[in-house]
C-alpha cells in the first residue's frame, strides 16, 4: 500500500509530499481526459527521487526519531497483516487480564511456524485508549511470556516487534508488579530454547522495549530508535529543559547505524524511499526477507548451543574503561 494521503507531514518531508500530490492530480486529469501527460509525470517522479535521497540522506537523531513516531507508520497489526499467510492471535495473561497494548499468536510465514508477540499502538484517539498508546502493562508482558513458552512447548521459533514509549508506568501497574514482569522476561527469554528474533519496528524504549527483547538476533528498521530513555527524557535529566531533545538525540546513540556500530543490534533492515510510511507492503517485504534469512539459520542450530550462544551474545555487549 504506497500512502498517498497522511495524518501527519513531518517539515522536512513537505517538498516531496508537495510534488507527490502534483503528480497524483496530473495521473487523476490524464486518466480523465485521456491528455497524454505522461513525460511530464516521469520528470516530476525523478525529481521526487533526487529530492528523497537529497533529504533523507542529511537526516539527524532528532530526524529519526520523528520518523519512528510518525502517526502513519505501519505498526505490529500491518506487518502481521503482510508477512504471515495465516494468523491466530491469543489472548489474556491467566492471571488478571489481556492487555491490547501487546498483541500475541502463533503465525505462518510460508514454510515457517512462529510465534508473533509485538506491541500495537493505535491509529485515533479511541484506538490509542483502547491499545493504551503502546504502552503494555504488567499483564501483557505477563500474557507475552505464556505465549512465548507455549512457543518453546511446541518448538516454535518466536519474533517479537518492538514500538513502544515505554512500559506504562501508572499506579496499577506497579501495584501488579512490572519492574518483576519485565524482568521475568528478560531472565526466561535468555535461556528459552527456541529461536528468537527480535525486531525494532518504531520506537524502542526503555525497559519496556527490553521485556521483549532478549533474542538470537536484533533486526532494526533504519528509521527506529532504542535507547534506555527517550531524548525528551534525557534532555529533562540533564538540562530541565524538554527542548532539547534533539541534542539529546545526538548524544545519546540511538539510531540504527549508531547500535551496529556498538554491536546492540545485529542488521539494519531497509525501509522504502522516504520511510516505512510511504509504502507499507515494500516495509512488510523487506522485514519478511530479513526473518525468512535469520530463521532459516537459526532454526539448524541445536537448542543448547541456541542458548550458550544467546548468554555470550549479551555478556560480550558494553566496553571497560580502566584509568
Amino acid at each position: 500500500m504506497i500512502k498517498k494521503t497522511f495524518r501527519q507531514i513531518l517539515d522536512f518531508e513537505k517538498p516531496v509530499v508537495e510534488l507527490q500530490k502534483k503528480i497524483i492530480e496530473m495521473e487523476e486529469y490524464a486518466r480523465e481526459t485521456g491528455v497524454d501527460l505522461s513525460d511530464d509525470i516521469n520528470r516530476l517522479k525523478k525529481k521526487v527521487d533526487s529530492l528523497r535521497k537529497e533529504i533523507y540522506s542529511k537526516l539527524t537523531p532528532w530526524d529519526r526519531v520523528r520518523l519512528a513516531r510518525h502517526a502513519d507508520r505501519p505498526y505490529t497489526l500491518d506487518y502481521i497483516e503482510r508477512i504471515t499467510s495465516e494468523f491466530i492471535e491469543l489472548h489474556g495473561d491467566r492471571y488478571f487480564a489481556d492487555d491490547p497494548a501487546m498483541v500475541t499468536g502463533i503465525g505462518q510465514i510460508e514454510e515457517h511456524r512462529v510465534v508473533i508477540i509485538g506491541q500495537q499502538k493505535g491509529r485515533d484517539v479511541k484506538e490509542n485508549l483502547h491499545r493504551n498508546f503502546g504502552m503494555s502493562n504488567p499483564e501483557g508482558y505477563r500474557k507475552a511470556l505464556r505465549v512465548m513458552k507455549l512457543g518453546a512447548k511446541f518448538n516454535l521459533p518466536i519474533l517479537t516487534f518492538i514500538d513502544t514509549p515505554g512500559a506504562y508506568p501508572g499506579i496499577g501497574a506497579e501495584e501488579r508488579g512490572q519492574a518483576e514482569a519485565i524482568a521475568r522476561n528478560l531472565f526466561e527469554m535468555s535461556h528459552l530454547p527456541v529461536p528468537i528474533i527480535v525486531t525494532i519496528i518504531g520506537e524502542g524504549a526503555s525497559g519496556g522495549a527490553l521485556g521483549i527483547g532478549v533474542g538470537d538476533v536484533v533486526l532494526m528498521l533504519e528509521n527506529c530508535w532504542y535507547s534506555v530513555i527517550s531524548p525528551e527524557g534525557c534532555a529533562a535529566i540533564l538540562w530541565k529543559d524538554n527542548s532539547k531533545a534533539p541534542v539529546a538525540a545526538e548524544a545519546m546513540k540511538l539510531t540504527a547505524p549508531d547500535l551496529l556500530k556498538l554491536k546492540v543490534i545485529d542488521k539494519i533492515i531497509p525501509e522504502p524511499p522516504g520511510g516505512a510510511h510511504w509504502d507499507y507492503d515494500a516495509a512488510a517485504q523487506n522485514l519478511k526477507k530479513a526473518l525468512l534469512k535469520e530463521l532459516n539459520q537459526l532454526c539448524k542450530i541445536p537448542p543448547q548451543e541456541l542458548v550458550e550462544k544467546r548468554i555470550e551474545k549479551y555478556s560480550q555487549m558494553g566496553v571497560w574503561k580502566e584509568k
